[in-house]
């Protein structure tokens, strides 16, 4: 008998094993997004879909979590928000305007992360009034890392969008004329860490705003794993 075979042969089937089949615990990798001039078109694509998802939903928090779900980020696929604390930004004239405010009455502001398993999809600054709020919604949101839009979601609210911003292009304006340079567009280009901001007013069912919010999505929403 050689020494140590026993052992070397279970080391080896176990490889074969994981060569094999897919290895229980080893998550697949996420897709090269920058890595050709096809990969930059899927990407596109991917990122638009995603957009479009958000801007035909009220609840953010809540297209996230299915993003994640579709998406395998994360098991089980739920959206937990991490607050950032010691950190303020009052709101300037014109979102105080946004909101229906005036110079002296109360708007308080959070900034949260929000992660599906240990992925943080977006970072949300928000300023909400809360004397449109629910005293137990108020309490939540001074005391609990609570997503705003959980919290909130009693109120039957409804988004309404300001700006939608891709701040990350995968090909840049007028490529689709470019026949011959399309293998080599944008490919010294890298992924930015930041992909898209939104900005939107929430308002309750009358029209009243309540909230504004300016949510930051990061290149995790991407991150998912590519099947063979």
């Amino acid at each position: 008998m050689i020494p140590g075979f026993p052992g070397a042969l279970r080391i080896y089937g176990v490889m074969l094993l994981c060569a094999s089949t897919v290895c229980k615990g080893a998550p697949a990798p996420a897709p090269d997004w920058t890595g050709s001039f096809l990969a930059r078109v899927e990407a596109l694509a991917v990122l638009q879909t995603f957009n479009a998802e958000l801007l035909s939903h009220d609840s953010a928090t809540l297209t996230l979590e299915r993003w994640c779900d579709v998406h395998r980020l994360a098991s089980p696929p739920r959206i937990v928000a991490s607050r950032v604390r010691d950190i303020d930004k009052p709101p300037t004239p014109e979102q105080r305007r946004e909101l229906g405010v005036a110079a002296t009455d109360a708007v308080r502001y959070r900034r949260v992360r929000l992660m599906c398993g240990t992925l943080v999809l977006s970072e949300a600054d928000n300023w909400y009034v809360p004397g449109r709020l629910t005293p137990e919604m108020n309490q939540l949101l001074d005391t609990t890392d609570s997503p705003f839009g959980v919290v909130v979601r009693p109120l039957h609210f409804q988004r309404h969008t300001l700006s939608s911003t891709l701040l990350w292009l995968p090909l840049p304006a007028g490529w689709e004329m470019d026949a011959a340079g399309r293998r080599s567009v944008a490919a010294d280009q890298s992924m930015p860490a930041q992909l898209l901001e939104h900005r939107a007013v929430l308002t309750l069912p009358d029209g009243t705003p309540f909230s504004e919010v300016v949510e930051t999505y990061t290149d995790k929403v991407l991150a998912f794993p590519m099947t063979p």
